[in-house]
C-alpha cells in the first residue's frame, strides 16, 4: 500500500475504534491511550470529534461505538450480496436451533462480522456486525486462516502474538496450526469457550467459484446446551455454507 498521503490522525482513530471495539463499555480516556499509544492531549481531541459525529459514544467515564457506525454497517449490508443470501439462508436453521449464527471475513488476522441472526436463547453475544475479534481465538477466525498453508501462515503472523482472550485460548502458532488443518478432515472448526467463557462454537467456510475461501459462517451455542445441540447444529452449518456457496457461484 503507498502510504505517500497516508493521514496519520485517520490510522489513530482507527486504532480507537478498534480498542472500544474489542471491550465496549470498559475503557476510559486513560486505559484506550495505554491500549493505543496516543498521547492523551491527542487522544482527548480525537475522541471529542469522534463523539461529535456519532462514531463513539460516552457514558460516565467509558466509551462505547456509536449508533453511527452501525448504521453505516447496516447500510453496507443491504448492498452486500453475501450478507443478504446469510440473512435469507440462515433463518430456518436459527430458528431450528435457536441459537445465534453469524457470518465473517478475514481482515489479516482479525474476524471482521458482516452479518448476524440472533436466536431466541435467553444469553445474548455481544459481537455485532462491524466488530471485530482476534481470529485465533474464534473458529470463523480459524476457518477463515485454514487457506493458509504453514509458512504463509507463519508469515501472516510474523509480528503478532497470540493474546488469551480466555484461559482456553490457544496461544502458540502450532497449536493454531494442527486446530486448523482439523477443517480438511472434518469440514469444520469447533472453538471450545477460547473468545467468550461459557460458549462453544462450529464454523464451516464459505466457497467462491474458484473453490477458494472467502467468508465463514458460525453458530455459537452455551456450554450448557452444548451437548444436546452439538451433532444437529453441525450439519446445519455445513448446509448453510453449502447453500450460501452455491447461491454465490
Amino acid at each position: 500500500m503507498n502510504k505517500k498521503y497516508w493521514v496519520p490522525s485517520l490510522e489513530k482513530a482507527n486504532s480507537i475504534l478498534n480498542a472500544i471495539a474489542y471491550k465496549p463499555g470498559k475503557l476510559r480516556l486513560i486505559d484506550i491511550a495505554n491500549k493505543t499509544s496516543i498521547n492523551k492531549s491527542s487522544l482527548y481531541s480525537l475522541l471529542n470529534t469522534l463523539e461529535c459525529i456519532g462514531w463513539v459514544r460516552k457514558e460516565s467515564d467509558t466509551y462505547f461505538l456509536g449508533e453511527k457506525l452501525f448504521s453505516l454497517s447496516s447500510l453496507y449490508s443491504k448492498g452486500s450480496n453475501l450478507v443478504n443470501i446469510f440473512l435469507e439462508e440462515s433463518t430456518e436453521f436459527v430458528d431450528k436451533l435457536k441459537e445465534t449464527m453469524q457470518v465473517s471475513k478475514l481482515d489479516v488476522t482479525e474476524t471482521l462480522y458482516l452479518a448476524k441472526k440472533e436466536g431466541n436463547s435467553s444469553v445474548r453475544l455481544t459481537t455485532e456486525p462491524g466488530m471485530k475479534m482476534p481470529a485465533h481465538a474464534t473458529a470463523m477466525g480459524k476457518v477463515l486462516l485454514s487457506k493458509f498453508n504453514w509458512e504463509e501462515l507463519v508469515q501472516v503472523y510474523a509480528d503478532k502474538q497470540l493474546k488469551p482472550l480466555t484461559p482456553n485460548t490457544v496461544e502458540n502458532l502450532k497449536n493454531l496450526y494442527r486446530q486448523i488443518l482439523t477443517i480438511k478432515k472434518n469440514g469444520h472448526i469447533k472453538e471450545y469457550g477460547e473468545a467468550v467463557e461459557g460458549f462453544n462454537c462450529i464454523s464451516s467456510p464459505i466457497y467462491n467459484l474458484n473453490g477458494e475461501i472467502i467468508a465463514a459462517t458460525s453458530v455459537t451455542i452455551p456450554t450448557y446446551d452444548w451437548r444436546e445441540k452439538e451433532e444437529e447444529a453441525t450439519k446445519s452449518i455445513e448446509i448453510l455454507t453449502n447453500n450460501i456457496s452455491l447461491k454465490l457461484s
